[in-house]
């Protein structure tokens, strides 16, 4: 027997609820009529969109998911079955669940098994586990199909029992965040499974921004083998269609656009293009703004921004002060040239100067310092907002990782703004994918003087970032050990990393906490991103 099954590889905004039952009916009945399929499956949490978070404590947001999810079956699903996720409450326990819908009926649901509640997930605030849950198989065309959710797949009981209960083919909905080098452990596990169980898996994930966080999409199937299939391409939205062999458990793919390049750089890119495209889409912005010194970071946000969003809708601001080299505004104006950018040039002398009379007599006896540099970035943060506010638009901030760790950044100056694109970036990272970026689609888009200068705020004299900081390459190693891996002082240290340097490194990322709480959201890349995912507090005082 051969079941057609179609994948719904689309973004399904959060909150959105009566227009994401809306064009999951219609969907359906595309999937039945114009791709002729048996079954069509959705994301995990599809019907509200995901994370939900909050949402999912106000009883007539989740009455208003229960009357959808009743519209929906009853309007499309004649001929077809569908698979949707969507929130189900029993009263004042709520569900993570996906409903098989049949003959305008919901017919099966099944609620999800295992509930992360770890790293950027905490599915145990919001969510219950049904203690008489029961597996999921129903018939299709005579053949016995399982259902299960996303973390479901990471333990091998819910999959196992699934199976003895006669499927031999397991429908998986996801809402999976990406995060660098996830693909191949993902698809180690999906052969992992198929070859424990010889039951073949259709696993399908959501696509789109969403706040800090970007789903890749990136669907699989896996024969009953173990062979997985190549995945669909990452970040973007597309219906998938296999053909499904029963006899040989096996699929065919009959519409399937797969990855041309899926290299780490690749990935990155276009999953901080897609965090851009849809925080600006979902929250009414056409147009951004960004700071453009002539430096890597916001150098690679204009680019970035560009890719997103097209030249037409960026703007970009030098903001020259008395420390600005002539190659910074020279090498601002050759991107926006090569780009197609409009660029604004608002010298922050007079501004900057006024701030200084003002405060001459509070402090006068004061030696210059940090406070002055930091000055200067606020009035140029300040003129930012303004043009944002006064023009429309979204102001993008061009801080990178390495910068926020350990307060290189300053608050209410160039962290103004409503989306750091680099956020989860480190600084040896800004610099590969700039090189990374300039090898494909022509022309460079970063102008290689750029990313060959040295690193500099520009706030002072002969001003470099190793000044200040240590090189980028131990800074950065020392970070992504403490950061990403949690590593301890004497972890590191042990690891071969000077001493002194590590214990300077600590501190800067323990006493820069505060400023980090009142950043900008960024596009989650990594394992162990800013934001969500690390959630430490401000008033610590464990050292290690």
């Amino acid at each position: 027997m051969t079941l057609r099954i179609a994948l719904a590889q689309f973004d399904f905004p959060v909150g959105a609820v009566r227009a994401n039952a809306e064009r999951i009916a219609m969907m359906i009945a595309e999937a039945r009529d114009e791709h002729g399929a048996d079954i069509v499956m959705f994301p995990e949490l599809a019907l509200c969109g995901y994370p939900p978070e909050d949402l999912l404590m106000r009883p007539g947001f989740l009455r208003d998911c229960a009357l959808a999810i009743e519209d929906v079956a009853k309007a499309a699903t004649g001929g077809i079955v569908a698979v949707v996720g969507w929130p189900e409450a029993a009263g004042s326990i709520v569900y993570n669940a996906a409903s098989v819908l049949r003959d305008g009926r919901v017919e099966h649901t099944y609620r999800k098994r295992e509930l992360p509640n770890y790293a950027v997930f905490d599915e145990r605030r919001y969510f219950d586990v049904d203690p008489d849950r029961e597996d999921c198989v129903f018939e299709v065309k005579g053949v016995p199909v399982g259902l299960i959710i996303c973390e479901d797949l990471w333990f091998a009981e819910p999959i196992a029992s699934t199976v003895r209960n006669g499927a031999q083919l397991v429908l998986v909905p996801n809402a999976s965040p990406f995060e660098r080098d996830k693909h191949a452990q993902r698809d180690a596990l999906l052969a992992q499974r198929t070859r424990e169980t010889g039951a073949a898996i259709a696993y399908l994930n959501v696509v789109g921004g969403q706040d800090a966080l970007v789903f890749d999409g990136a669907s699989v199937v896996a024969n009953g083998d173990g062979s997985v299939h190549p995945a669909a391409a990452a970040f973007t939205d597309q219906w998938l269609v296999v053909d499904y062999d029963s006899e040989e458990r096996s699929f065919l793919p009959v519409q399937w656009v797969d990855d041309g390049d899926e290299s780490r750089d690749a990935l990155a890119w276009r999953a901080i293009v897609r965090g851009i495209q849809d925080y600006c889409r979902k929250n009414g912005f056409t147009k951004t703004w960004l700071g453009l010194s002539g430096g890597i970071d916001s150098s690679i946000v204009l680019a970035l921004a560009v890719d997103a969003l097209g030249a037409d809708n960026v703007t970009a601001v030098r903001l020259p002060s008395r420390y600005t080299a002539e190659l910074s505004n020279d090498l601002a104006d050759e991107q926006c040239r090569a780009l197609g950018v409009k660029l604004l040039t608002v010298p922050i002398e007079k501004p900057f100067q006024g701030y200084l009379d003002a405060l001459s007599q509070a402090f006068e006896g004061k030696a210059v310092d940090v406070t002055e540099e930091n000055l200067q970035s606020r009035t140029r943060g300040a003129i930012l907002m303004a043009l944002a506010n006064k023009l429309g638009g979204l102001l993008l901030t061009t801080g990178n990782k390495s910068e926020y760790a350990v307060g290189y950044a300053t608050i209410y100056g160039d962290m103004c703004g409503g989306y750091a694109p680099i956020k989860d970036l480190y600084k040896t990272e800004v610099f590969s994918l700039s090189r990374w970026r300039n090898t494909v689609g022509g022309a460079p888009v970063i102008p290689p003087a750029v990313i060959s200068r040295p690193p500099t705020a520009e706030l002072r004299e002969n001003q470099k970032d190793e000044d200040s900081l240590p090189p980028y390459d131990v800074l950065d190693a020392i970070l992504l050990r403490h950061v990403d891996q949690e590593q301890s002082r004497d972890e590191i240290v042990h690891a071969g990393f000077d001493a002194a340097t590590v214990d300077r490194v600590l501190k800067l990322v323990r006493i820069s906490e505060w400023k980090r709480h009142q950043a900008a959201p960024g596009p989650k890349v990594s394992r162990r991103a800013f934001g969500r995912e690390r959630r430490y507090p401000i008033t610590n005082g464990y050292i290690a």
